[in-house]
């Protein structure tokens, strides 16, 4: 068992659950992911790692309340704990396997967006960690909504917070900002990590296409199985068949077929529209589960 020993709310039907799993908490990188399970009945969830202290041997995840098995998770407590905490998952921050100097010597610029902020956080810490300040733009639909401001205030070298109504911050969307930042302020960067809603990603990435600004995105909002079992994080980057949660779940977020993955997200959620896609798709339905031949 998995003990929760910190539970809270950061907003509406936004939770966050700082869990004992030493072994994950040893080895977890930024960009990986879990997979939680309350109980034998429980349904497997996954979600990216928030933030992990190894000397502690603490996992830190943020969750949205979307279905029956998140509303039922957000009313454990401290005190409670998870039967199944099972990770790291997925593959790290691309910056985490590079030559670090040549890291070092380039500028980043992240966005975040809604609960995308929280695998966001865990890379910005990472950077302040390792001596490097980087920018960083959180947006939210209203300041009700904004999470970890204070977190990321602290990690972040310049911190943008951006609320679709005006509510907090500068008004409008995060690409407002980047353009601003990049051809009216005249900032320079040389990677632009983007992680949130699909549709934010989207179109975060046409900006950047068009910037000529090299953009990761995190695929993880189409996980549901989180071990390439159920086919449903299939997706395509540049013309190939990859996986976000045994390939990614962070791509080239200029060479993901973001409408395809938005269509295919919605057909998923019926049973006959899974059916379709495993006929449509035949043996490359699934990915990393051996059924693919």
């Amino acid at each position: 068992m998995y003990r929760i020993l910190k539970a809270s709310r950061l907003a509406e039907k936004i939770f966050l659950m700082e869990v004992e799993a030493p072994r994950v908490a040893k080895s977890c990188q930024p960009g990986e992911f879990v997979i939680v399970k309350m109980d034998e009945r429980g349904e497997r969830i996954p979600l990216t790692i928030c933030d992990y202290n190894r000397e502690t041997g603490t996992v830190t995840i943020v969750f949205q309340s979307v279905g029956a098995s998140t509303e039922r998770m957000a009313r454990l407590q401290a005190g409670d704990a998870f039967q199944d905490f099972v990770g790291p998952l997925g593959q790290p921050s691309d910056f985490v396997k590079e030559d670090f100097q040549e890291v070092k010597s380039r500028k980043y610029l992240f966005v975040a967006g809604g609960v995308g902020t929280a695998p966001v956080y865990p890379q910005v810490k990472w950077m302040k960690n390792h001596g490097m300040d980087v920018d960083v733009i959180v947006g939210a639909k209203t300041k009700d909504l904004l999470i970890l401001e204070k977190e990321m205030e602290e990690v972040a070298g310049q911190l943008y917070i951006t609320t679709d109504d005006g509510s907090y911050g500068r008004k409008g969307m995060v690409t407002e900002v980047i353009r601003d930042l990049v051809e009216n302020k005249g900032q320079h960067y040389d990677v632009c990590v983007a992680i949130g809603p699909m549709i934010m990603m989207k179109f975060v990435c046409l900006l950047t296409k068009e910037l000529q600004l090299p953009t990761i995105v995190s695929m993880n909002p189409v996980m549901v199985d989180g071990t390439g079992m159920c086919g449903a994080c299939r997706l395509s980057v540049g013309g190939e068949v990859k996986f976000a949660c045994v390939d990614g779940p962070e791509f080239d977020g200029h060479l993901v077929d973001f409408d395809e993955a938005m269509k295919r997200q919605q057909i998923y959620k019926t049973e006959e529209g899974r059916a379709m896609l495993r006929q449509q798709e035949g043996e490359t339905h699934h990915g990393g589960c051996g059924n693919c031949g």
